[in-house]
C-alpha cells in the first residue's frame, strides 16, 4: 500500500474528539496534507497508570524493541490483520500497546491504463477517522529511546476494492476503549474489530497526483480534479 494520510485538522480538536484530559500536554503538531511513512504523527494512547487517555507524537513505521537499526521501521508502515498476533515485529505491541491514529483522509492509488490515479478517502462526513495501530519503545545504539507505531490493514470494503486489494482499519468509537485497554477485549475480540469499515459511511474521490511527491504539502492536494 502506499503510505500516505493528511492530518490538517487542528491538535485542540483532535484532543476533544479522542477525549484526551485537558491537562494533558498538546504536542506541537502543524497542519500537513501529505503525510509520509517515517514522518512524526500524533496517536492516541491509554495511560494505564494515569487511567486516561494521552495524545503523543510518535514516528510512522514501527522498529521492534529488538531491531538493530532503525530502519527496520520503513518496512513495518503498515502490519496485515491476519495473523498479527503472531509476527515477531507485531505480537506483543498488538497485546500490550495498542493505539488509535487519528487522521482526516488518508490516500491510495489506483492503477489505471495510463498510470497510477490518487484518491483521497475519508468518512462520509468528513470528520476525523481512527486508525488501528499498535506502538512500540525502542532504545538506539546511542542509549536514545524511540517510540514507533504501525498502521493495520485488513481487506478492502466494496468502495476501497475499486482501488486497492487491502484498506486501513478505521475504528468507530464505540471501538475505541476496547482497542486502547480502557477496558478488557480478548484476542478474539481485538480481531474482530480489524474488519473492513462500512462502506456507505465512507466517501472518496480522485486528487492531483502532486500527492505522490512529499515535497507538496498543502490544501490544494485534497480538492477534487476531473478525471479524462
Amino acid at each position: 500500500m502506499c503510505g500516505r494520510v493528511r492530518l490538517s485538522s487542528d491538535v485542540s480538536e483532535i484532543k476533544l474528539v479522542f477525549s484526551i484530559p485537558p491537562h494533558r500536554p498538546t504536542p506541537n503538531f502543524p497542519p500537513s496534507w501529505n503525510v509520509a511513512p517515517t514522518d512524526p504523527l500524533p496517536v492516541v494512547r491509554y495511560d494505564a497508570k494515569a487511567r486516561e487517555r494521552s495524545l503523543d507524537v510518535l514516528l510512522w513505521g514501527l522498529v521492534p524493541f529488538w531491531a538493530k537499526d532503525i530502519k527496520v521501521g520503513f518496512a513495518n508502515i503498515n502490519a496485515k490483520a491476519e495473523g498479527i498476533e503472531n509476527r515477531p515485529a507485531f505480537r506483543e505491541a498488538f497485546q500490550r500497546r495498542r493505539c488509535l491514529v487519528p487522521i482526516d483522509n488518508f490516500y491510495e492509488w489506483k492503477k489505471t491504463p495510463t498510470g497510477k490515479q490518487p484518491y483521497a478517502i475519508s468518512l462520509a462526513d468528513h470528520g476525523l477517522m481512527a486508525l488501528a495501530g499498535i506502538w512500540e519503545n525502542w532504545r538506539s545504539p546511542a542509549d536514545e529511546w524511540v517510540r514507533s507505531f504501525t498502521i493495520i490493514t485488513t481487506t478492502p470494503n466494496e468502495l476501497c476494492a475499486e482501488l486497492h486489494n487491502r484498506m486501513r482499519v478505521v475504528l468507530g468509537p464505540e471501538m475505541w476503549p476496547g482497542w486502547l485497554g480502557e477496558e478488557p477485549a480478548d484476542a478474539g475480540r481485538l480481531k474482530a474489530m480489524l474488519a473492513p469499515y462500512p462502506p456507505e459511511e465512507m466517501t472518496c474521490w480522485p486528487v492531483s497526483p502532486r500527492v505522490g511527491n512529499v515535497k507538496n504539502n498543502d490544501m490544494s492536494l485534497i480538492e477534487p480534479i476531473a478525471l479524462l
